[in-house]
């Protein structure tokens, strides 16, 4: 319908796409002590999810925020009280807005979502025991190419690349010696 009104639009595909139900921009999963998966939670992964994205011009949030925004036809949640999701701008999603309306924390969860699981000791005390990072959430995320049946990448459009994490070990005394530098590298020590 947008394209027929003049409207650039293309689909977009999210593998690994996170349903955040409770949007506190985390897929939690609980267990008890014994290892076994309690249900506790409504978070899910989906292994993708499909929605659009139209270009706009934002005069409400600011010229920062035209370009691309995600419009899902098929919202799984209510926002503001009926079945909706968007305009969410990319842009917004990237640099991490999820203060802003339009169902930004819920599109920013369904591409960066933290995984973490809890083990759950009592109905008053939980522990946090693991956190795979965003590196699992929002992945291959991608539209059509114009004229081919090409996949063109735009997960850059919703996050910044994933900083990839070195481990590599070095001699006490250069590691003390590098604290006198400016220099910020995160290392462990022997």
């Amino acid at each position: 319908v947008l394209r027929c009104l003049g409207i650039p639009t293309r689909v977009i595909t999210n593998f690994n796409s996170a349903h955040d139900k409770n949007l506190n921009l985390s897929i939690d999963k609980y267990i008890d002590m014994s290892g076994n998966t309690l249900n506790l939670s409504e978070d899910s992964v989906w292994n993708f999810h499909v929605w659009n994205e139209s270009w706009f011009v934002r005069k409400d949030l600011g010229s920062f925020y035209d370009g691309w925004q995600v419009l899902d036809a098929t919202p799984q949640e209510k926002s503001k009280g009926i079945y909706q999701c968007g305009p969410a701008s990319t842009r917004a999603i990237k640099e991490g807005d999820v203060n802003l309306d339009y169902d930004s924390p819920f599109v920013f969860a369904a591409v960066n979502a933290d995984c973490v699981t809890w083990i759950r000791y009592s109905k008053k005390r939980k522990e946090r025991i693991y956190s795979s990072n965003t590196r699992k959430i929002g992945k291959f995320i991608s539209t059509k190419a114009v004229g081919t049946n090409s996949r063109v990448d735009v997960t850059d459009n919703y996050k910044y690349p994933e900083v990839k994490e070195i481990s590599f070990k070095i001699p006490y005394s250069q590691y003390k010696n590098s604290l006198v530098d400016d220099r910020k590298i995160l290392v462990t020590a022997v």
